[in-house]
């Protein structure tokens, strides 16, 4: 194997890798970030604060001009810091979007998008506990949005358009559960499916395809849901999750087959 072959080799490996293995040594840039993100820790920086001018970065971490800008850059595209130019301008600590985080995360699936199982497992194991968490706490206007969103699909579509609309807003329905989530990682995961789903070429023909949907089974569940939810019936809107997710997936299953 030629020295190009093993390097491309080695770095579609890592791109592959979840985590940086013990004794791994990060690169001299990823470092430096990772020590910024603990100075922002350290001294409680919040978002808006401006950082440190480049020099004193330099001197602080001893690291050269052009490994202080890519760290910076990394923290940049992380959505962790904003720069700004001209007077008053300079590096400011910014507040990480849950949009943005989940932009970079359905990115990494760009040339190996996860499958309709391989979304809908995930589904079918979190969303009845996200629904489960939200028994009996989800407030009026909670409920309001919830209801404002059914009614973008409560009836028959007049054109494809709407159709596919209303098939996107039945998704909002579930990030916005998951948006209400106390647990916030158990929601952001949710969010993340949704998300996949959103974006992956297959699910969009399957909301696009004329053939009748699954609208009204989606409405009965999701009415049930909201109802077990506003009574407090834990055990209730975990089986009924269950059982939408559970229906979703062979629906969509079975449309991408007559697709496919």
């Amino acid at each position: 194997m030629t020295d190009t072959e093993e390097r491309a080799k080695t770095s579609s490996e890592d791109g592959k890798r979840l985590f940086t293995p013990a004794g791994k040594t990060k690169r001299r840039p990823d470092a430096i970030a990772d020590l910024m993100k603990d100075f922002i820790r350290l001294q409680g920086l919040q978002p808006g604060d401006r950082l440190p001018q480049e020099r004193d970065l330099m001197d602080r971490f001893k690291a050269a001009k052009g490994t202080v800008r890519e760290a910076m850059k990394a923290l940049e595209t992380q959505g962790l810091i904003f720069t700004r130019s001209g007077p008053g301008g300079g590096a400011f600590v910014a507040a990480p979007s849950a949009r943005h985080a989940m932009e970079l995360l359905s990115t990494h699936f760009f040339f190996n998008p996860p499958t309709l199982s391989n979304i809908y497992a995930i589904r079918k194991a979190l969303e009845p506990e996200v629904a489960a968490s939200l028994s009996g706490r989800v407030s009026a206007q909670q409920l309001a949005l919830l209801e404002r969103t059914i009614r973008l699909y409560d009836h028959p579509p007049v054109d494809p358009d709407e159709q596919y609309r209303q098939r996107v807003a039945e998704l909002d329905f579930h990030s916005q559960l998951a948006q209400f989530c106390p647990n916030p990682l158990l929601g952001f995961l949710c969010g993340l499916m949704h998300n996949l789903l959103r974006d992956l070429p297959l699910a969009r023909q399957i909301y696009a395809d004329p053939a009748p949907s699954s609208r009204e089974e989606g409405l009965s569940y999701q009415y049930r849901l909201m109802a077990a939810l506003k009574d407090g019936r834990t055990e209730d809107a975990r089986a009924i999750a269950a059982e939408h997710m559970a229906f979703a997936e062979a629906y969509m299953l079975a449309r991408a087959g007559t697709i496919g």
